[in-house]
C-alpha cells in the first residue's frame, strides 16, 4: 500500500472497528489495471487474507469496485450477489456477513474498506452507516493532502494563506447577508468577489453556483459540519445539505472537499 494511504486506511479501520462492532475491519488499496491487494487488517484474523489479490468484478471488494457503490451480503459463502472465487480465503478466516464501500476520488475507486463478523449476525444499520462514513473520510483526506501538496509545491505558506482567505470570505458572505442595508451589502458582496481567482484554471469549464451554495461551500471548506453550517446560516440541516449536494453536483464531485477543491481551481470559492 502506497505510504501515503498506509497510515489513514489503518486509522479508519481502527475507528470502524471500534464504532460498527465488526470483528474485523480490513482494506487495500485498488491497484491501476490490476484490482485490489488486502493489506490493512484491524481485528481478529488468522492472516489468510494478508497480501490477497481481488479481481475487478470478481468477490466483494472486486464487485464493489466495478460498481462504484457500497455492497453488504448477510453470508459471504452462500449468496448469489458476488463469484466466489475467494470462498477458500473467506471460510479459513471464518467470515459470514460482510460490508464494502469504496473510497472513490475524482469518481475513480482509489481503495476499498471492509467490515465483516465471525458469526451468524447480520450487519446492522450502525455498522453500515460507519463504514460508509469511514470511505468518506477517507476520500476528503485523500483529496485535501493532494490539495495540500499542490499549494505548497506552487508556494510555501500558500495554502496557510488561502485557508484565511476562506476564513474571511466566510464571514463576509455572513456578514452580507446579516445587514439591513441594502448598500453595505452590497458594497461588502464587491469586496467577497475581489477575493476569488479572476483567472480560474483553463481546464476547468465555469460553474454556476447560486448564492447559497456558495455559502454552505464556503463553510465546508473551513472544515465546517452539516449542523455547523445550517446554524450559521440561519437554514435547517437538511436545506444545507440539499444545498451542498447541489453544489457537488454541479461540480462534479464525490465528496465535499473534493467540491471545494474543484470551486477553488474554478474561480468560485478563494
Amino acid at each position: 500500500m502506497p505510504e501515503s494511504l498506509a497510515a489513514p486506511v489503518t486509522d479508519a479501520l481502527r475507528r470502524l472497528r471500534k464504532s460498527s462492532g465488526v470483528t474485523l475491519a480490513f482494506g487495500g488499496v485498488v491497484q491501476y489495471g490490476r484490482g485490489l491487494r488486502l493489506t490493512q487488517f484491524v481485528g481478529h484474523t488468522v492472516g489468510a487474507l494478508d497480501g490477497v489479490a481481488v479481481d475487478v468484478g470478481h468477490g466483494l471488494g472486486g464487485k464493489v469496485v466495478a460498481m462504484n457503490r457500497p455492497m453488504v451480503v448477510d453470508d459471504y459463502l452462500a449468496t448469489p450477489q458476488i463469484t466466489h472465487r475467494y470462498n477458500a480465503v473467506i471460510a479459513t478466516e471464518g467470515l459470514r456477513a460482510m460490508a464494502a464501500a469504496p473510497v472513490i476520488v475524482d469518481g475513480v475507486p482509489v481503495a476499498v474498506i471492509y467490515g465483516a463478523l465471525h458469526s451468524d449476525d447480520r450487519l446492522g444499520d450502525r455498522a453500515l452507516d460507519a463504514l460508509a462514513g469511514e470511505a468518506r473520510t477517507l476520500e476528503q483526506q485523500i483529496v485535501a493532502t493532494r490539495a495540500s501538496v499542490e499549494a505548497v509545491a506552487v508556494q510555501p505558506g500558500a495554502e496557510a494563506l488561502r485557508i484565511r482567505l476562506t476564513e474571511a470570505y466566510a464571514r463576509l458572505r455572513g456578514l452580507a447577508d446579516s445587514v439591513d442595508d441594502a448598500e453595505v451589502a452590497a458594497a461588502i458582496g464587491k469586496i467577497t468577489d475581489g477575493l476569488l481567482d479572476a483567472d480560474p484554471r483553463p481546464d476547468r469549464a465555469p460553474v454556476a453556483l447560486t448564492r447559497r451554495e456558495q455559502d454552505v461551500l464556503a463553510l465546508a471548506a473551513l472544515g465546517y459540519p452539516n449542523a455547523r453550517i445550517a446554524a450559521s446560516l440561519g437554514i435547517g440541516l437538511q436545506t444545507a445539505k440539499g444545498y451542498l449536494k447541489c453544489a457537488m453536483r454541479k461540480l462534479g464531485a464525490t465528496s465535499r472537499l473534493e467540491a471545494v477543491t474543484i470551486a477553488r481551481r474554478s474561480g468560485v470559492l478563494p
